[in-house]
């Protein structure tokens, strides 16, 4: 498609997605940066780093979506032209680039679908459910209570929900095969700010467990 000069084909937006990628994925670094931990940043960064573009736009959207302040307040049209930055080969056309408005347009609304992708809770005759945001089902409508946390864990690996089944709650994780992590057998299940993540109890009794390995005294 010709627009005023420019011809957006594949090639481009193939370089552009991949250069996006990176500015995200810079993003993502100043986040971690900010609110996490070294080595949450090293390993999620390895992790990255290992993954093909299409893989990294969909980790770093399940990433987003259970950090949502990632993106708040976002420049999109600013990463979306560090991105032509890297793409052009002469200044000229990055300004020519930048100035199209259909040509920003298309591509602010392009990575808008490829990273903003949140789940939602949703209800079913008095139970509740999550789906992915296109509409799948991530945890099937049986459960008192959800609570999604909105932490991530620095491998890419999903944290498992916090739930409540008649009266006692547990852990489950969103895989659509409604896979227990903990039984139901906890008076309460709270999530921490930081590691272990989760703080368990039951008969008056506390224990701290971090979502992955054993229970922590």
């Amino acid at each position: 498609m010709a627009i005023e000069g420019i011809f957006r084909d594949e090639i481009e937006i193939r370089q552009i997605d991949k250069f996006f990628a990176f500015e995200m994925g810079r993003q993502i670094h100043r986040y971690i940066k900010a609110h996490g931990s070294l080595s949450m940043l090293e390993k999620i960064e390895q992790r990255i780093e290992a993954l093909s573009i299409p893989e990294r736009e969909k980790g770093m959207a399940k990433y987003i979506d259970l950090n949502r302040k990632v993106i708040e307040n976002l420049d999109w049209r600013m990463l979306i032209a560090r991105a032509m930055a890297n793409y052009c080969d002469s200044y000229n056309y990055f300004l020519k680039m930048v100035a199209d408005e259909q040509t920003m347009c298309f591509y602010e609304e392009r990575m808008k679908e490829k990273y903003v992708q949140f789940h939602e809770v949703f209800e079913d005759n008095g139970k509740y459910g999550i789906k992915d945001v296109d509409g799948s089902v991530l945890l099937h409508p049986a459960y008192d209570f959800l609570r999604t946390p909105f932490v991530y864990v620095d491998d890419l690996v999903s944290m498992p929900v916090i739930a409540e089944k008649d009266g006692k709650m547990g852990l489950v994780l969103p895989d659509g095969r409604d896979t227990v992590v903990l039984p139901f057998d906890y008076d309460d299940i709270s999530l921490r700010d930081e590691e272990p993540w989760f703080e368990l109890t039951k008969d008056g009794q506390t224990k701290l467990w971090n979502g992955l390995d054993e229970l922590a005294d």
